[in-house]
C-alpha cells in the first residue's frame, strides 16, 4: 500500500469512527488540502489572528541567535513539523543560508499541495538551500526522526500546532519527540499563551467568516473525497474558549435535522438540529504548564522567546 492510499484509508477510518461517535468528531488535521491550505493561509492574514505576527516577530528578532545555537561543526539537520507554507521559517532559513551554515531542511506536513508548493517556493528564493519535503502525520513521521542520527538535529513545531492535543497526547507527543533526540539535539516549540480571552475567542471567530469556511472545508472534503452530500451551508462554525482550563474548542452545529449519506464509507448519518461536530482544540499556556509537560515528557527548557506584544512565546527544549 503506497503512503498516498495509507493515508486515505486512515482518513476512512476516522470519520467513520467520528461521525459514529456521540457527541460526534472529526480532526481539524484533515481540513488540509489546496482549498484548506489557502484558507489557512487567508486566516493568518486576518489582523484578529495574532498568532502568526507574534512569533514571526520572535524569529525575526532572535535569528541570529538561533542560529548559533543551532550550527554545528557537524552540520545539522533542520526538521519541521507542520510547515504549511514556511513564511515564519523562511527567515530563520535565510539567515542560515546566508551564514554558510551546513544544514539540510526538513519540513513534514499532513498535506502534500502544501510541501509540494514549500519546496517550490523555495527553490526560487533560496536556491542553494538543500530541502527534503515529506508528506506525513506527526506520530508517524516521529518514527523516522529517530533514524536522522548522523549529525545533530534541530526539531522546530512552530504555530503552537502541539495546541491541537489535550494534554495527554501531547505529553505522548513531546516524549516521541524526546525519545528521538540526542543529547545535542534540540526541540524548538511554539505555545501560544494564557491572555485576555476575548482576544483568543475574536482570534478563532472573525467576522467575515474566513474561520467558518476552513472549518467548513471538512464537509468539502467529504463531498469531494467520499461522494458524501453534505449540505454545507446547514453547518455554522462555533467557537468557545474557556480561560480556567485555557482551552478553545471549535465546532460545526447543524442548524436543521439532517440526514447524510457518505457513498464511499457506505455510512447515513443522522443529525439532529443544533447537533455538534467537534473538530478543534486549540489549547493556551502558561509557563507553568510548559514545564509541567516538559518534566513529564524527559525535557527541559534551555530558553525562553517571547514576542514584543508579549502574546506568544517559543521554547528551547533539551533532553534531560
Amino acid at each position: 500500500m503506497t503512503k498516498t492510499e495509507t493515508f486515505r484509508k486512515e482518513f476512512e477510518n476516522h470519520v467513520t469512527e467520528g461521525l459514529t461517535a456521540f457527541p460526534k468528531f472529526l480532526s481539524s488535521k484533515y481540513i488540509y488540502d489546496d482549498r484548506g491550505d489557502k484558507l489557512f493561509q487567508d486566516i493568518m492574514a486576518l489582523p484578529e489572528y495574532y498568532l502568526t505576527n507574534a512569533e514571526y516577530n520572535i524569529i525575526k528578532t532572535y535569528k541570529s541567535q538561533l542560529k548559533e545555537l543551532f550550527e554545528n561543526d557537524k552540520g545539522f539537520d533542520l526538521i519541521e513539523l507542520g510547515a504549511g507554507d514556511g513564511k515564519k521559517t523562511k527567515i530563520l532559513l535565510e539567515e542560515l543560508v546566508n551564514s554558510n551554515v551546513d544544514f539540510t531542511y526538513i519540513p513534514i506536513d499532513i498535506s502534500q499541495n502544501a510541501i509540494d508548493q514549500l519546496t517550490d517556493s523555495l527553490t526560487t528564493f533560496l536556491p542553494n538551500l538543500n530541502v527534503q519535503g515529506e508528506q506525513g502525520t506527526y506520530f508517524k513521521v516521529l518514527e523516522k526522526i529517530a533514524t536522522y542520527n548522523q549529525r545533530p538535529k534541530a526539531i522546530i513545531v512552530l504555530g503552537s500546532n502541539i495546541g491541537n492535543l489535550q494534554h495527554e497526547n501531547a505529553i505522548n507527543f513531546l516524549n516521541q519527540i524526546q525519545q528521538s533526540m540526542s543529547s545535542t539535539d534540540f526541540l524548538f516549540m511554539g505555545f501560544d499563551q494564557k491572555k485576555d480571552p476575548l482576544t483568543i475567542q475574536n482570534a478563532y471567530a472573525d467576522k467575515t467568516g474566513v474561520t467558518q469556511e476552513f472549518n467548513r472545508n471538512l464537509l468539502h472534503r467529504l463531498n469531494k473525497e467520499m461522494n458524501a452530500n453534505f449540505n454545507v451551508n446547514l453547518f455554522e462554525h462555533w467557537e468557545a474558549y474557556d480561560p480556567e482550563s485555557g482551552t478553545a474548542k471549535s465546532y460545526l452545529f447543524a442548524t436543521e435535522e439532517c440526514d447524510v449519506f457518505i457513498e464511499k464509507l457506505n455510512l447515513k448519518v443522522h443529525f439532529n438540529k443544533w447537533e455538534t461536530i467537534h473538530t478543534e482544540i486549540s489549547q493556551k499556556y502558561d509557563d507553568l504548564i510548559v514545564e509541567w509537560l516538559a518534566k513529564e515528557s524527559g525535557l527541559e527548557i534551555g530558553q525562553i522567546f517571547e514576542d514584543q506584544e508579549k502574546l506568544f512565546k517559543n521554547y528551547l527544549f533539551k533532553k534531560i
